[in-house]
């Protein structure tokens, strides 16, 4: 199977020369075992807990499972056999060497029982998430992470990805997993359809019990028709036929299984008129558009959640940027009661660019008026973007810049 360079290569080898355990977590099928794999030297073991005989043995007897298998080593979800963390301490700190456990988990690090508090100081952790727009055209990833700024933007002008609407489109609606974009697997449905059942009876059962699974698919489905929203666990619960601490526990889970992630809204406490309600957003559209049953990329572009799902692609992106370069950006929302919004603020060194979606081919000023809210804020403003579907980056004001979704 042909391979796809990966944007965390580089600081993932990086981060290997300094930790003597490095973890890498995200969803499953993503390609975390593919690339570390294929950084890996002949000198390093590999072995799968997903193989229930290892699995067995690694709960069981923690320490033979770890004379087998010695360092420099590469062992596959983790989360399986949490017995195994208190050796691998105590290993690491009898012969503290840089790389020796590479460590793979398909769960979030603070939710894995244990773990922050076992290997404290001892790991480094890198998330990866589906293939980015670079990584799927196989385009120079050389670049900074995302910022709306003439430096960020240069490496991405110079070679930028799909700008054509039903090129986005179909973009969003395949979705991030490598085997939909390798061409290792070619019916989409089908692709989705089976990891929604490898999902609910694996991930979502070693996180928490759920019970009725078609109820939990409910939940999932109207989870998805909310990306790019306000999350109210109220309106989810009801609409879902589920009572609001069980949305609220569910979310959870899809949080801690990589398959949503909430961005928080902007707010300080000089001003109380601003909305403090998280946003839901999908961290593959794919997945997102499946639930939400389009059946082709032209259906979702014509649809009514073509803009929900057009932002969620376009935010996720921006945080791939940072986390597949072992960065995680400081990056909220802002919406006040006066209907305000701004779909993205990413603040760095204490300055905040402001980033706006959306559906449009003609850009105009008026699009980024909401950017004039932030004025009243203690918090210096630097360049905007109002990220759309044009062909080439126009200035929109002095401050802010039209940019094809194909930059990001």
């Amino acid at each position: 199977m042909l391979y796809f360079e990966r944007e965390i290569v580089p600081w993932w080898s990086e981060a290997s020369e300094q930790f003597p355990v490095l973890l890498l977590t995200g969803p499953r099928q993503v390609g975390k075992t593919t690339v570390l794999r294929h950084l890996a030297s002949d000198r390093r073991a590999y072995v799968t807990l997903d193989d229930p005989i290892l699995r067995a043995l690694a709960r069981d007897d923690p320490p033979l499972f770890l004379d087998r298998f010695r360092p420099p080593v590469l062992i596959d979800e983790i989360q399986y056999a949490p017995q195994l963390l208190p050796l691998i301490k105590m290993r690491v700190d009898a012969d503290r060497r840089a790389g020796d456990y590479w460590l793979t988990g398909s769960q979030q690090f603070q939710m894995m029982q244990g773990i922050s508090e076992t290997l404290a100081g001892r790991v480094g952790i890198l998330n990866l998430l589906g293939f980015s727009i670079r990584e799927r055209h196989r385009l120079p990833l050389n670049v900074p992470p995302f910022l709306p700024t003439d430096e960020s933007i240069r490496g991405r002008e110079a070679a930028p990805g799909p700008n054509r609407l039903i090129e986005v489109f179909r973009d969003i609606w395949t979705g991030t997993m490598p085997a939909l974009n390798t061409g290792e697997v070619k019916d989409r449905d089908l692709f989705y359809g089976s990891y929604l059942q490898t999902y609910l009876q694996r991930d979502v059962r070693e996180i928490g019990t759920i019970g009725d699974e078609s109820a939990f698919l409910a939940f999932l489905r109207a989870a998805a028709a909310r990306t790019g929203q306000l999350l109210n666990l109220s309106e989810l619960a009801r609409d879902a036929d589920v009572a609001v601490n069980t949305a609220k526990r569910w979310l959870s889970i899809l949080k801690a299984s990589f398959q949503v992630t909430l961005l928080e809204a902007y707010y300080t406490n000089i001003t109380k008129r601003l909305v403090k309600q998280p946003k839901l957003y999908f961290l593959d559209t794919g997945l997102c558009a499946y639930l939400t049953e389009w059946s082709s990329p032209e259906t979702l572009e014509a649809g009514a959640m073509a803009g929900a799902l057009l932002e969620t692609h376009v935010v996720t992106e921006i945080l791939k940027s940072w986390w597949h370069r072992g960065k995680r950006p400081t990056a909220h929302f802002y919406r006040d009661r006066d209907q305000r919004e701004i779909d993205l603020l990413l603040i760095q060194d204490q300055v905040a660019y402001p980033i706006e979606v959306k559906k449009t081919a003609s850009p105009r000023a008026d699009s980024v008026r909401a950017f004039s809210a932030l004025d009243r804020l203690d918090i210096n403003i630097g360049e905007g973007a109002l990220v759309c579907l044009i062909g080439q980056r126009l200035p929109l004001t002095r401050q802010v810049s039209a940019l094809p979704v194909g930059m990001i």
